[in-house]
């Protein structure tokens, strides 16, 4: 597939503050939904993915989620004003006039040092990096990058569209000029940012997968069923989802993925649970597989 350009009528600067042409490396669930924000605030996007057909299908999700949001009335642009802002490419060099990238690639290492190194390389260098990692220090990303100052750490949360929070995370060497452009971009896409220092697990997943986790503990020792654990937590704390329910939308893989390297930084209060091993070797990872804590149908 070849590199997609915008046309010279581009607008100098959208409304909302968003960056003028955004690129988004990964298209899955996370990628487009972060693609998904940005059109919505007026930014041109290119999304890059590994193939064609892979690219296809991050075009066909974002596209989805920008009729949903029209149909819900959520912007005044019609579906084909935004899509006509998105472009879909399987090389970085479709980010070359982007001023912001965000990599949300899945959760490991050496996967995401890869693509930031690639994507670095194509990029002007007043160009903005940022990760999507919910675990991996920002810091140890960075010190791969040849440009650590224009690299920081932006955390969505899924689904993206619905969702009210991204944290920004800001490592050792992030400028702290950086920092205040993601804050405007986060409030320029509709969310509310949050600001937090490169930390294991950073404030979001540190405290989220340790709540999970003892859900977890609790349906293992027979304390109580899913359903009420997660009522519990939904009802008694006013949580919009429980906890097993939101280990199934974030993937059971990625919760142990995450509660993995946690426990290895931070100890063994993070040692994933038995049964969360044993239902990940089973493929029962949540609603994208059908089944996870809960039975899901194929919608």
């Amino acid at each position: 597939m070849s590199r997609s350009r915008y046309g010279a009528d581009a607008p100098t600067r959208p409304p909302g503050g968003a960056p003028e042409r955004v690129g988004v490396l990964g298209g899955g669930r996370m990628g487009a939904g972060i693609a998904h924000a940005f059109l919505l605030a007026g930014s041109h996007v290119t999304v890059v993915e590994r193939d064609d057909a892979a690219a296809e299908g991050a075009r066909g999700r974002v596209l989805d989620s920008v009729a949903a949001s029209v149909a819900r009335g959520t912007t005044d642009e019609t579906a084909e004003a935004l899509g006509g802002r998105l472009a879909v490419a399987t090389e970085v060099d479709g980010f070359a006039d982007a001023g912001l990238v965000v990599e949300a690639v899945p959760e490991d290492l050496d996967l995401k040092v890869d693509a930031l190194t690639r994507v670095e390389g194509v990029l002007a260098a007043d160009a903005a990096l940022a990760s999507n990692t919910s675990s991996i220090s920002i810091d140890e990303l960075a010190g791969r990058l040849d440009r650590p100052a224009r690299f920081l750490g932006m955390h969505f949360f899924n689904p993206v569209p619905a969702s009210a929070l991204v944290e920004v995370v800001r490592g050792t060497g992030t400028d702290g000029a950086l920092v205040e452009e993601a804050r405007g971009w986060v409030q320029a896409i509709g969310k509310t940012p949050i600001i937090v220092h490169d930390a294991p697990g950073f404030a979001s997943s540190r405290l989220g997968v340790a709540l999970g986790l003892e859900a977890i503990r609790m349906l293992e020792e027979g304390v109580a069923s899913a359903e009420d654990i997660d009522a519990a937590m939904a009802l008694g704390y006013k949580h919009p989802v429980g906890p097993l329910k939101l280990t199934d939308l974030v993937g059971l893989d990625v919760r142990l993925g995450i509660a993995e390297y946690l426990a290895g930084e931070l100890g063994e209060r993070f040692e994933p649970p038995a049964l969360l091993r044993r239902m990940v070797a089973e493929g029962k990872l949540g609603r994208k597989t059908g089944e996870g804590f809960y039975l899901w149908d194929a919608q």
